[in-house]
Formats: structure tokens, sequence, C-alpha cells
């Protein structure tokens, strides 16, 4: 009796066992239909001066390419990404277009099996950018605008100096005009004074 309340100990003993085991793994298989993102290049946080040519991003596990998008913005939500994302194993890479140096950041999105989207975004900064600074441009054009009022500013004092020989011409003509007659009327006058003389002296000879 002894020998079988120990077998059918130790075969309940295995078989809670087993079941502690079942119940402890079940839990698991819902949470391995979940990936999850275990490193990006560059990394999250990470502070780099030479811009990659490619952004990867590694999973936990192979994602499906149908459920798949990542986006890439820069400073002043500028869309850096250059094109689709490509796939190789449990690595996702999409072409990198800087722009400005700043913050970027990466967005990424993957079905999983149980139908719930993954999602989850990395951010890196790029210390050195290739911005485009076009308020350049109009900064050395207006120079050249503003020097065309101060070259015609001379002509336009300078004008008026031909014109004033005429009234001093006029006066000349005025004066002289004036002394012909004055002249002429003291010939006429002296005329009469002599002629009235003359007819005097005859007068008293006679």
């Amino acid at each position: 009796m002894g020998g079988r309340v120990a077998r059918t100990t130790r075969t309940w003993l295995a078989v809670l066992g087993l079941a502690a085991g079942v119940s402890l793994l079940l839990p698991a298989v819902p949470a391995a239909a979940h990936n999850s993102l275990t490193g990006s290049d560059p990394a999250n946080g990470a502070r780099v001066a030479a811009a990659p040519k490619r952004i990867e991003l590694r999973f936990l596990a192979t994602p499906k390419e149908a459920g798949t998008t990542v986006t890439v913005t820069g400073p002043d939500n500028v869309v850096a990404a250059g094109g689709p994302p490509t796939f190789s194993g449990k690595r996702v890479s999409v072409p990198f277009r800087p722009a400005a140096a700043g913050l970027y950041i990466v967005a990424y999105q993957l079905a999983s099996d149980d139908g719930h989207p993954i999602k989850g975004e990395i951010r890196f900064t790029l210390t050195t950018g290739t911005p485009a600074e076009t308020p350049s441009t109009p900064t050395s054009t207006a120079p050249t605008t503003a020097t065309p009022p101060t070259s015609a500013a001379p002509p336009t004092s300078a004008a008026p100096s031909p014109a004033s020989p005429t009234p001093a011409a006029a006066a000349a003509d005025d004066d002289g005009g004036t002394g012909w007659l004055w002249a002429a009327g003291a010939v006429v006058v002296l005329a009469a004074l002599g002629g009235g003389l003359l007819l005097r002296r005859r007068a008293a000879r006679g």
C-alpha cells in the first residue's frame, strides 16, 4: 500500500508541475505576437555631425512589408525621407535626405499578428546641415537699387543755371532803348532852341 501511495503522489506532482509550466507559457504566446524595436542607426537621442545616407531600424521579429510605414521629418516639419523603406530580414531602412541642422523624427508603424498596429519613433539631432539661405540674395541687391538716386541728384541742381543770362540780356536791351530815346529827345530840343534864336536875330535886324 505504501508503494502505491508514493507512486500516486509522484504522478500527481508531475501532472501539477506540467500544468503549472503550461500556465506560465500561455501568457507568453500573445506577447510573442507583438513586435518591438531593438535598435536603430542613428541611435535614439544621438547627435550626429555627418548625415547618414540611410536610416535603419532593427526589430525583434521580421516586420511585414504590407503593414510597415516609416516617415522622417526634419526642422519645420520638412519631409526628409528620400524614398520608400526597404526590408532585409528584421531590418528596415529608408533613404535619408537631410536639410537644415536640427532635430529629426523617425516614426514607424508595424502590423502585428493579432491585428493591433505597433507604433513608435526615434529622434536624433543633425548638428551640421545644408541650409539654403535664400535671404542672403535680397541683401546683396539692396545697395545697387539705392545708388541711382545719388548719381541723378547733381544734374537736377545744375539745370536752372543756363536760364539766368536771358533776363540780363533783356535788361541790357531795355536800358539801351531808353538811352537812345533820351538822346533823340535832346537833339530835337536843341534844334528847336537854335531855330528860335535865329528867328529872333533876324527880327531884330529888320
